[in-house]
């Protein structure tokens, strides 16, 4: 593993998410919760950064500015699917664990794509083998395994190994 260096604040994002947080949480903004949440916010990036996987850089930001919009869309849909399932009991649905082949190399991309699938209600990734090659997903209701197959493919995977792995 390669030795990086260390900065006061090697994740400025994670920082200002950390002190956002803090402040929502003790729900007020005085002097000394700034300063404290400041502080917590620079040390606890600070402290635990040399224990984070190296991550990607993002090659291609429009494609990732893309690919949230479309996670949200789906995310929307999928929930009104879920919904109708369930305000339908008599609808039969079809439960199925699918064995979905990866493309995708990195550690942090196969994360991403296993969390996507994941927020999309009716999907779930259940299990990514030892070999990561394949993740297990869940699916609530499976017409067909290879449709739902090139579906995540097309609209996650591909998307991310050319935002993350190109």
């Amino acid at each position: 593993m390669n030795r990086r260096t260390r900065s006061l604040l090697p994740t400025p994002l994670l920082s200002l998410l950390l002190l956002v947080v803090w402040l929502l949480l003790v729900n007020t903004v005085s002097v000394g919760h700034l300063l404290l949440g400041g502080f917590l916010a620079v040390l606890i990036p600070w402290l635990t950064y040399p224990f984070w996987d190296m991550q990607p850089g993002v090659k291609k930001p429009w494609k990732l500015l893309r690919f949230f919009f479309r996670v949200i869309g789906d995310i929307v849909v999928a929930n009104m699917q879920v919904a109708w399932i369930i305000i339908n009991p008599w609808r039969r649905t079809r439960p199925h664990f699918v064995e979905y082949p990866l493309m995708l190399e990195e550690r942090f991309t196969i994360t991403l794509l296993a969390s996507t699938i994941t927020l999309t209600p009716g999907t779930v990734s259940a299990n990514l083998r030892m070999d990561g090659k394949t993740l297990l997903i869940h699916a609530l209701d499976v017409r067909d395994e290879q449709t739902l197959i090139r579906t995540i493919r097309e609209r996650y995977e591909q998307p991310l190994k050319e935002i993350f792995e190109c």
